[in-house]
């Protein structure tokens, strides 16, 4: 009881200070949230560097997108690229070119504007659907069960990866991200927003976030890096252990161990891209660093660019599947 007026105190008085209540003393009554918008600060507010920033991720945005929906759609209608494997690899590339739309636009139009601002609603928005597709990441957990499969026990491996399986695993990973990103929504909503409303970021994020909010946000702080921080650490080592048992490769013919090696070390770079960045974020305390910004922009612009690179295009199956393709989209526009 002591704490929630000690809470309610604080509030007030923030409130108070910053002429919240005393212009609107009827709607702080009704609620304790009065902000309808934030203040985006950008990346930089340079005027010069905001017009080549509008250039660099506008081109990098048209590459990711292009990209990794071109990698969809090849898988998609091949047939040749009906295995598993090509199951699992056609999922991330949906999964990056969605979750580089999130905030990605927001970036591209804000660099243009002076004033970057953002609806309450539009920023909850953005905030579920980072940690949505973020949390469909596990599905490198899933593929990394795939490669081990596909390693470990290659005759039993149409067996065991059957799409009855597939469609298993893809369902948890869909369901993982829903459940994930709606615990991080549902608190975050319910954060009391009064006066402060300038968020030293380019995205709506939950660290920038819970640092405008007029509460102390230690507890829910520890909660969210628990959330957020804690399955990315989780998930990351779960990842690098299932790499430890790579003995069975010694039975494998020269050619079957150069592939596999291969595989792995694509997989376990996508892994690092995506994983590491996170745990820096997410794992310390609620607090907005500059270096956050450098950080946000490699795992939420950069990665899901290099992500088709550095994993899928690799493989000369998918890039003969792709020439065939475009090489159909060719004839028949002739």
């Amino acid at each position: 009881m002591i704490d929630n007026l000690n809470t309610f105190r604080v509030v007030l008085i923030k409130c108070f200070l910053s002429g919240n209540v005393i212009n609107h003393p009827i709607k702080y009554r009704e609620s304790r949230n009065n902000v309808t918008e934030f203040v985006l600060l950008g990346l930089t507010e340079n005027p010069k560097m905001q017009k080549i920033i509008f250039a660099v991720i506008f081109v990098i945005y048209i590459i990711t997108v292009v990209g990794n929906v071109l990698i969809v759609v090849t898988i998609t209608v091949s047939p040749m690229l009906g295995s598993p494997m090509y199951f699992f690899l056609a999922y991330p590339s949906f999964i990056d070119a969605c979750y580089s739309s999130v905030n990605t636009p927001e970036l591209i139009i804000d660099s243009l504007h002076e004033r970057k601002t953002i609806l309450f609603n539009g920023c909850m928005t953005q905030v579920f659907g980072e940690h949505f597709f973020g949390g469909a990441g596990i599905l490198l957990t899933v593929m990394a069960y795939d490669r081990y499969v596909a390693i470990c026990k290659p005759l039993h491996y149409a067996i065991i990866m059957n799409r009855r399986v597939c469609g298993l695993l893809a369902g948890i990973v869909w369901v993982g991200g829903f459940l994930h990103a709606t615990i991080q929504i549902l608190f975050t909503f319910r954060l009391p927003f009064c006066g402060p409303n300038i968020i030293d970021h380019f995205m709506c994020d939950l660290n920038p976030l819970l640092d405008l909010a007029v509460t102390d946000t230690h507890i829910l702080g520890l909660f969210l890096a628990a959330n957020s921080g804690f399955i990315c650490l989780l998930n990351f080592l779960l990842l690098l252990v299932s790499y430890v048992d790579l003995h069975s490769l010694r039975t494998h013919s020269l050619e079957g161990r150069r592939k596999a090696l291969s595989a792995c070390v694509s997989h376990i770079t996508v892994v690092v891209l995506f994983f590491v960045p996170c745990i820096f974020v997410y794992m310390r305390p609620a607090a907005t660093l500059s270096v956050h910004k450098a950080v946000a922009v490699f795992y939420s612009i950069i990665t899901p660019m290099l992500n088709p690179l550095i994993y899928t295009l690799r493989k000369a199956q998918m890039k003969n599947a792709i020439r065939k393709l475009c090489s159909k989209k060719a004839i028949s526009g002739d």
